[in-house]
């Protein structure tokens, strides 16, 4: 090896052990659940088109909370870049602050969904009720439960920004703030589909 080459290789030997696998991990966990959601979605609009277009059935769905809690969803999206800006400036309080905020506007999300849900089964509209609602349910159920989880995650991570520990996890908000917006996303694909078409 000549000098130049053991120069070179000597000045950057940390190189791979920077590289930020976590992001990368995060992208292909997205990439996953992208291919699940696309299949229900996918899905739904074949067996709508093949079913007349189910008019009366969304006729029951209450668009005005979809619409606050897509209202909801966008601000938390608002938030949790917020939080990150906040993490990358070292301003842990204001990270915490904003961590706090949009975990409360994704409880908010999950209680009007909650009452959605008493809605329909007060009306006698179930997942098995038929193809229309197996997928409405299934469909928002499992977002609903992709929301839980970035609650919680986001949760732990403003608890995370008062212990010593903070330093060492708080390049996790990035990951947190990807997953949210994929959450997001997806939201905007449902609400149109489901409540407004």
């Amino acid at each position: 090896m000549s000098s130049a080459t053991a120069t070179h290789t000597e000045a950057h030997p940390t190189d791979l052990a920077q590289l930020p696998y976590g992001r990368a991990g995060m992208w292909w966990f997205l990439a996953s659940e992208v291919l699940v959601f696309a299949g229900f979605l996918g899905s739904y609009i074949l067996q709508r088109m093949a079913h007349g277009g189910w008019h009366d059935h969304m006729e029951h769905l209450n668009a005005r909370i979809a619409a606050v809690n897509t209202f909801v969803l966008v601000t938390s999206s608002l938030s949790i870049v917020q939080a990150h800006a906040a993490v990358d400036a070292g301003d842990r309080e204001r990270a915490r602050r904003f961590l706090w905020i949009t975990v409360a506007l994704g409880c908010v999300f999950l209680g009007n969904k909650a009452y959605e849900y008493s809605t329909e089964f007060h009306h006698g509209y179930f997942p098995w009720t038929d193809t229309f609602w197996a997928f409405y349910f299934i469909m928002t159920g499992l977002h609903g439960l992709h929301v839980l989880v970035g609650v919680l995650w986001n949760a732990i991570m403003a608890t995370a920004t008062n212990l010593p520990m903070w330093p060492a996890v708080k390049h996790r908000v990035e990951y947190a703030g990807l997953y949210w917006h994929f959450v997001d996303v997806v939201w905007i694909f449902l609400f149109p589909l489901l409540y407004l078409s």
